[in-house]
């Protein structure tokens, strides 16, 4: 039998008031007379047709279970809910599904997202970097405006996805145990080169002539040739008081791309390793 919406238990009651009888309005309605009775007792009693407050179906999981849940996830961020499923069973014996584990989470302010992927850092690149940015953390608009970075990019012609999910709550986006950790990996691509400053931009270039094997990637000589040449040297010319922001790739510090930046009176600007994270250009990409 249907159940009333509530414009129909509202006409119901009205036409209650009217003097209908409650068999002729259940009739309309399309259910039984008792359920007319009712809502005329709950009306009376409440002055309302909303329904009374029920407690639901109880929960598969108990307060204990739901307390592992969260701290399974807290303790391993890229655990899967799937997971968890399989290692707790809920209250009488019942298995528990995907959706509870992941419904338990989200009331805890847990939401999967995609972690963001980091270096693998050791505590002297950790501590090379802190000491990079306290150097700089008072910088203003007119430092930073002076300054040009740059980068490099891989872009792959094919690979796989291969997308995960971290457990994390607002804000920890960057903690320690939400990063996933990857090296440096290569494949069918083709290398662009950008620069940007606070009102200028560089490039972008795609390197030619690439090929794979030892030797035909990113040289100092192509870097040289095909980037500081033609792009740099002139913008930096123009603009003599800027300063150069490249990474610790090996085209970068190798003594040809050291020696000609300096004839052409480029000021470099020191760079911790491994921190692609500080560099503004990476949102470019």
């Amino acid at each position: 039998m249907p159940r009333l919406s509530r414009q129909q238990r509202e006409q119901a009651i009205g036409r209650l008031h009217a003097g209908q009888a409650a068999r002729v309005i259940a009739n309309d309605f399309n259910c039984s007379t008792r359920t007319i009775e009712r809502l005329r007792q709950r009306y009376n009693a409440t002055n309302s047709t909303n329904d009374r407050p029920r407690s639901g179906r109880p929960q598969v999981t108990t307060p204990r279970q739901n307390r592992y849940i969260l701290r399974r996830h807290l303790n391993d961020r890229f655990a899967t809910a799937s997971e968890t499923a399989r290692h707790t069973v809920g209250t009488h014996q019942r298995p528990v599904s995907d959706d509870t584990v992941r419904r338990r989470l989200r009331s805890n302010n847990l939401r999967c997202r995609r972690p963001y992927r980091g270096p693998v850092l050791t505590q002297r690149h950790r501590q090379t970097r802190l000491q990079w940015t306290i150097h700089r953390q008072n910088w203003r608009n007119r430092q930073w405006r002076n300054v040009i970075f740059s980068d490099e990019s891989r872009y792959c012609i094919s690979t796989t996805d291969g997308r995960a999910r971290v457990w994390r709550r607002q804000g920890e986006r960057y903690y320690e145990n939400c990063v996933m950790e990857t090296d440096p990996w290569g494949g069918p691509s083709i290398m662009v080169w950008g620069g940007i400053g606070l009102n200028s931009k560089l490039g972008p270039v795609v390197f030619q002539n690439l090929g794979p094997g030892r030797g035909n990637g990113v040289t100092a000589a192509r870097y040289r040739d095909q980037v500081l040449t033609p792009h740099v040297v002139p913008h930096f010319n123009r603009h003599p008081n800027k300063t150069f922001q490249q990474d610790n790739a090996r085209a970068h510090t190798a003594r040809i791309t050291r020696d000609y930046l300096q004839q052409n009176n480029i000021t470099v600007m020191d760079w911790p390793a491994l921190s692609p994270d500080l560099n503004p250009i990476e949102h470019l990409w």
